[in-house]
């Protein structure tokens, strides 16, 4: 299975930390940002994974990732030129998924969930997962029906149907790539993530998990404060190149197809 980070975007919402540097490079606690979703690929036997930048921070990623060699896996990069929605990521990295399916992470979120059963089970379809939050009109909502079916799935609703949130992780077979360029701008004109969830749901393909465990969207300023605590509560993400290497060594799986 291909991994894609999405660490595109300006990040107006943590104004003025981005002014002179991407979100996903900001610190949380002791590390870089993008430590944390790298690592939780990474953790479900990801290694081929593409990171989605934005032009003006894209030497800052190479700079600090490399090729991927330091950790086991294999980096290529892609410029997002103008942020346009998730299911934009799709679109940019079609060569990249070929023939495979494909497992997407957003940029600023960390979670302490492990999604490796998930992934190295998957067959078909689209899987995503449900989180219940306060604020469930920030986010994809996911609504369900007593038996826990899935009814629907609306982008920020003003009106939320459900406290479920879609969290910012992700599995399809490439079919998503066809579903995606065929999808068109939403109001907020964005190519919408939801828009696919829901093609996989109406042909009976989409799999819901509620996710135990943390989710942080570090997205905002008090988000990324909590974040911080998180990660130095728990011990989260990755501290050094040294620790990784050592890490990868001793769990080495087959990657998951």
């Amino acid at each position: 299975m291909k991994g894609i980070i999405l660490a595109g975007g300006s990040g107006t919402r943590l104004n003025p930390l981005t002014r002179v540097t991407s979100k996903q490079l900001l610190p949380v606690y002791n590390q870089p940002m993008i430590y944390f979703p790298l690592s939780t690929l990474l953790k479900a036997d990801i290694r081929d994974i593409l990171i989605i930048v934005a032009p003006e921070h894209s030497g800052d990623y190479v700079n600090l990732l490399g090729s991927g060699k330091q950790f086991g896996a294999r980096f290529s990069y892609e410029v997002q030129d103008h942020p346009e929605g998730l299911a934009q990521a799709f679109q940019i990295a079609d060569y990249f998924i070929g023939k495979e399916s494909v497992a997407m992470i957003l940029g600023d979120n960390i979670f302490t969930h492990d999604f490796g059963p998930a992934v190295r089970s998957f067959k078909k379809g689209a899987m995503v997962f449900a989180k219940q939050v306060p604020d469930a009109q920030r986010f994809g909502v996911i609504e369900f029906d007593d038996k826990g079916k899935v009814i629907s799935i609306e982008e920020k609703p003003r009106k939320p149907k459900s406290n479920f949130a879609q969290v910012g992780f992700y599995v399809f077979d490439n079919r998503v790539v066809e579903y995606a360029k065929n999808l068109k701008p939403s109001w907020r004109n964005e190519y919408e993530i939801v828009d696919i969830d829901n093609i996989y749901l109406k042909n009976g393909e989409l799999t819901v998990e509620k996710l135990s465990g943390d989710w942080i969207d570090a997205g905002t300023i008090e988000s990324l404060h909590k974040a911080a605590c998180l990660v130095r509560e728990k011990g989260l993400g990755m501290v050094s190149e040294s620790q990784i290497h050592l890490k990868i060594e001793s769990v080495k799986k087959p990657t998951a197809k």
